[in-house]
């Protein structure tokens, strides 16, 4: 005879979902993942203004909402909270004695003190992958519009009503992706897809990531600037740290081909802002689209609101519905691990 399988009593858990992925969508999750437990765990809910207000240090964490004291009001009793952008800073973990897990429903915990969290015995997952689909579709989406110059040609019959023929002119009509040499820096989950697809195109993949061994979709670079002078498009896939911060300034954007294309979805410290506008302006580069910004929101001073051939997006790459589903079931499977007492799998 089967035992019947048992559950602690009443874990607390509190959603602290966003506008992105909402709460509905984790307590849905949630419930399909812990089926018929006996005992259900009580949830609670707090709702975290993001992206409607822009994430941000916070403390001593980084892209977070700054609601530590509704974060601190909402986890009294908790012993587990799911989360994207909850602040969980050294002060918001001292007030909150009766918390055991985390769950973080990005790539990264990076708005969790991961140390504060183990000297309180607090273990924190997160969600891999997530959005590396979305996030290399949309890429390749920069890539085509900055070389075809989609939006320019949008705006002058959509918005100005004018039927500009000068876009057919061998100075204005953009390049091809086929026998075009692509340079990409990084080669993860979003690089590595990247990669796939534009080989699809027919591009000449090269890639440069020391950290990465084994084969990749296209050739391999021997260095940083031997990808440089070959790509005519040259996009950024690497994490930030303090040794990538401004990996592609002035002295980068120099030994690109003249007239090359820049794309950068992954994060915008990794580019010398100052420096791209300088090559845009200087016609180094031909064109260059963003989806992500040394400073978030950029500043409405900024350089990049005046640079010519600058296609700009808002840090929206990985925002699909299919990202926020992803990330409330990844998130609801390691709840019901924690709960049932399983291994968890994305734990730091």
């Amino acid at each position: 005879m089967n035992r019947p399988e048992t559950v602690r009593p009443a874990t607390r858990i509190l959603l602290a979902g966003d506008h992105f992925v909402r709460n509905s969508l984790l307590s849905d999750a949630l419930h399909r993942a812990l089926g018929p437990l006996g005992t259900q765990p009580q949830l609670g809910e707090i709702a975290l203004p993001w992206p409607l207000e822009p994430f941000g240090k916070v403390a001593e964490v980084d892209e977070a909402s700054d609601v530590e004291d509704a974060l601190i009001a909402a986890l009294d009793g908790v012993e587990v909270c799911v989360t994207q952008m909850g602040p969980f800073t050294e002060r918001v973990l001292a007030a909150a004695p009766d918390l055991r897990l985390i769950v973080v429903c990005r790539g990264g915990p990076v708005n969790v003190n991961a140390a504060a969290a183990r000297a309180r015995g607090v273990r924190v997952c997160f969600a891999p992958g997530r959005n590396a689909a979305a996030t290399a579709e949309f890429t390749v989406g920069l890539i085509l519009c900055a070389l075809r110059r989609i939006p320019d040609a949008h705006h002058s019959l959509a918005a100005d009503g004018r039927w500009d023929a000068s876009h057919y002119t061998y100075e204005n009509c953009g390049l091809e992706l086929e026998d075009t040499p692509v340079g990409l820096i990084g080669y993860g989950a979003v690089g590595s897809r990247v990669a796939r697809v534009l080989s699809a195109f027919g591009a000449e993949v090269e890639v440069y990531d020391p950290y990465v061994r084994g084969d990749v979709h296209g050739m391999r670079a021997g260095s940083l600037e031997a990808l440089l002078a070959r790509s005519r498009v040259l996009t950024l896939h690497a994490r930030l740290t303090p040794e990538t911060r401004h990996l592609i300034g002035a002295r980068e954007l120099a030994l690109l081909p003249h007239g090359a294309v820049l794309v950068n979805a992954a994060r915008g410290g990794l580019l010398d802002t100052d420096a791209l506008c300088d090559a845009l302006d200087s016609g180094q580069l031909r064109a260059a689209a963003l989806d992500t910004y040394e400073q978030e929101p950029p500043p409405p001073a900024s350089r990049l609101f005046r640079t010519p051939h600058l296609l700009m997006t808002p840090h929206v790459a990985g925002a699909s519905r299919a990202v926020a589903e992803k990330a409330a079931r990844i998130a609801a499977a390691e709840v019901a691990r924690y709960v049932r007492g399983e291994p968890l799998a994305h734990a730091l």
